[in-house]
């Protein structure tokens, strides 16, 4: 009798498993319905946020409750919504330059707000009861930047509690005394998904305890509903979904409130190819936490093996923007074959709504255990600084008539410019840009400077980087976002 009612169980838990996957599916498939235009670029503010909140409050849907204030007196919100007895807890941009999760949630607003799926929605809210703190770091977000106004890391003042933002999270796990918390962040496009060159798109995380790494149910179910979670993700982005390390860190909130008893879940939104403002990766953030609603909700997750847990492949960190391979560089007469990685660093404007990039020399050597969103086999070529164009150009508009590539081909990546008033240091075109007296910046092939150069192979230059960005000479392709402006 036992081994009929386990297979029954078992077809049903199958049975409901595939509902979800159905149900994802077409939640990925319809996203775009749901996205919320005026959350378009990763530096979202405070002010961008109250319009939809308010909304929100005007719903009576939703309950909507300020909770908080940050050091600098913004506004705090808890917005709640549905009536069942499981409570889960969402917060998000508790780093403020971390907003892909904050995105993603107003989308979910949007899924939730429409008139599809209607018997699921019903489903999915008279189960549980659904809390969300977007954007628990406001002053942080302001200046697009990690820390709170204090200056310091609200994720590891779980025990001080010092920051107001952090007392707030707190009370808030406290007196809702979650079932379930998810603690939504971003973390740096370079890590890779183990010995892969995928990006780890999507990482997760159920925090340890104690630094034993000990498993109790609290901790399991979180693993459980992860595995979950990245069976869903891995229909759009296999093999780009990594495992955080799990080492216990005592000060923070994610281990805490494992500890306090709330099943703790780390999303992590890392890299995307050609996806720099991490659109896509918001969607699969849309997905994994709707499918995590859906699999809490129907309980399916509790016959989930915790063992697919540790085949999550663990982060790495093993990325650059640019990989340069096996080229020639010639020191003091002698040649050497070598490997650079080079990354791009997002410098922000003044009213940190934008940003340009400045690239650079990460890395040198041999990097055969690293990998590139970008990867040139350079064998048999040979890397030659770029050199200044020796005619003075008057004006931005006769450089815009010039054939750029052709200068390119013939080993320039600098040009003087005569007049040149741009307040920013970004270029639009694929040249670098200097003042009409000032001397070329040193290059060298070295760690920390500034990557402008050409490949070039039997007397033919097929490539050029110029600001770190690689252009294809042979077909005119790059990804190029922006030169440099050298001005005094």
């Amino acid at each position: 009798m036992k081994s009929i009612f386990t297979l029954v169980l078992a077809i049903f838990s199958f049975s409901m498993m595939g509902q979800v996957n159905d149900m994802t599916t077409s939640l990925y498939d319809s996203y775009s319905k749901y996205k919320e235009p005026s959350l378009d670029k990763r530096r979202i503010k405070h002010e961008d946020i109250q319009p939809l909140i308010l909304k929100l409050k005007n719903n009576p849907s939703y309950t909507v409750q300020k909770v908080g204030e940050s050091i600098k007196g913004k506004d705090i919100n808890l917005i709640s919504v549905g009536t069942g007895a499981v409570n889960v807890f969402l917060w998000s941009q508790m780093h403020g330059d971390e907003p892909t999760a904050t995105q993603a949630i107003f989308d979910i607003f949007n899924f939730l707000n429409s008139n599809d799926f209607k018997a699921e929605k019903k489903e999915l809210l008279s189960k549980l009861t659904v809390h969300f703190m977007p954007m628990l770091n406001p002053d942080g977000a302001e200046v697009f930047t990690r820390r709170n106004a204090l200056g310091i890391d609200i994720n590891r003042d779980a025990l001080m509690l010092q920051s107001p933002e952090g007392q707030v999270l707190k009370r808030i796990r406290d007196s809702l005394d979650a079932d379930f918390g998810f603690n939504l962040h971003d973390q740096s496009t370079y890590y890779n998904a183990e010995r892969t060159p995928k990006p780890a798109t999507i990482s997760y995380l159920a925090p340890a305890y104690n630094y034993e790494k000990d498993i109790n149910d609290v901790r399991g179910n979180a693993m459980k509903v992860i595995v979950f979670m990245n069976s869903i993700i891995q229909k759009y982005a296999p093999g780009q979904v990594g495992r955080y390390n799990d080492d216990f860190e005592p000060r923070a909130f994610g281990d805490n409130i494992q500890k306090w008893g709330t099943s703790a879940i780390l999303i992590e939104s890392g890299g995307y190819k050609n996806d720099v403002e991490k659109q896509e990766i918001r969607k699969l953030n849309f997905v994994s936490i709707l499918s995590a609603c859906y699999t809490i909700a129907n309980g399916n997750y509790k016959n989930i093996s915790i063992d697919d847990y540790e085949k999550i492949p663990q982060n790495d960190r093993k990325l650059f923007d640019l990989k340069i391979e096996r080229f020639t560089h010639n020191l003091l007469g002698k040649d050497y074959i070598l490997d650079i990685g080079i990354n791009h660093l997002e410098v922000q404007d003044k009213n940190y709504d934008s940003f340009y990039n400045v690239g650079s020399i990460v890395e040198k050597g041999d990097l055969s255990t690293f990998y590139g969103y970008e990867t040139v086999d350079a064998t048999g070529y040979r890397l030659i600084e770029g050199k200044v164009y020796p005619e003075t150009i008057q004006t931005m508009k006769d450089l815009e008539a010039m054939d750029i590539y052709e200068l390119l081909k013939s080993g320039y990546t600098y040009v003087r410019l005569a007049d040149f008033s741009q307040k920013d240091k970004d270029v639009s075109l694929p040249i670098n840009i200097l003042d009409k007296d000032q001397k070329v910046p040193g290059f060298y092939v070295n760690i920390g400077n500034n990557p402008n150069f050409v490949l070039q192979k039997d007397g033919s230059v097929d490539y050029a980087v110029v600001n770190g960005f690689l252009i294809d000479l042979k077909t005119e392709e790059s990804n190029f976002k922006n030169a440099i402006f050298y001005g005094k």
